[in-house]
């Protein structure tokens, strides 16, 4: 996991930063808790009961993010955060699958309002993926099991603050970022258009994440 946030910084930073500037990079450690939700799907039946929904728990974060700075406000950048949650499903009843932990892996875009100052409002977008990890559980028979969890695209968009001491190399980074997630699609029925003809149309389903968190950031290069 560590080795695929390295690589991927290594390869933003290559790209984003001209040999000629003179480099100035923020790396930012952040925790906080994220609201959780999973999506509904047709019923299915089991001695247990009948369940329609995949539930993803709300939980603790944190996470890290290293991000090159222009002199104009612009950033761009990678991240990577987790989320410690529970899988679960509900329906005529609920239950708690097992623990799980939720990887999201991006690369983004950020515009810091008031270059200048040491204080920066900040909106930025990111594109990648969400990784929802394995989970342990234990089988109505009293086997244990593991059951892989799907990596899926994902966008991440979100806004804040960072604000910065005297020194302008240290400060308080904090935010709030909704990550929706696509999951899979279902059909639902047919649409016909007279001049394309007739084709499949389906219903998209994401699981999304809203994250509130603060943390540290430490600015190196520039002046």
């Amino acid at each position: 996991m560590i080795g695929r946030v390295l690589t991927a910084t290594g390869i933003v930073v290559a790209l984003a930063a001209p040999a000629e500037a003179q480099k100035k990079f923020d790396i930012t450690f952040s925790g906080g808790y994220s609201t959780s939700e999973g999506i509904e799907g047709d019923a299915i039946v089991t001695p247990a009961g009948t369940f329609n929904s995949i539930d993803v728990k709300s939980g603790g974060a944190f996470g890290l993010s290293f991000g090159y700075l222009m002199d104009t406000g612009g950033e761009v950048g990678f991240m990577w955060n987790r989320q410690m949650s529970k899988l679960g499903v509900s329906g005529t009843t609920s239950i708690d699958v097992g623990d799980m932990n939720i990887d999201h892996y991006h690369g983004y875009f950020a515009y810091n309002f008031m270059p200048d100052s040491n204080v920066h409002p900040y909106l930025m977008i990111g594109f990648g993926a969400t990784d929802y990890g394995s989970v342990d559980f234990t089988r109505s028979t009293g086997d244990a099991d593991t059951v892989s969890g799907p990596v899926r695209f994902s966008t991440t968009w979100g806004a804040g603050v960072k604000v910065f001491g005297a020194s302008g190399k240290v400060g308080f980074k904090g935010g709030v970022r909704w990550t929706p997630t696509y999951i899979t699609s279902e059909a639902e029925g047919w649409w016909c258009d007279p001049w394309w003809g007739c084709y499949l149309v389906g219903d998209s389903k994401y699981s999304n994440q809203f994250e509130f968190s603060g943390g540290i950031v430490f600015r190196f290069g520039g002046s």
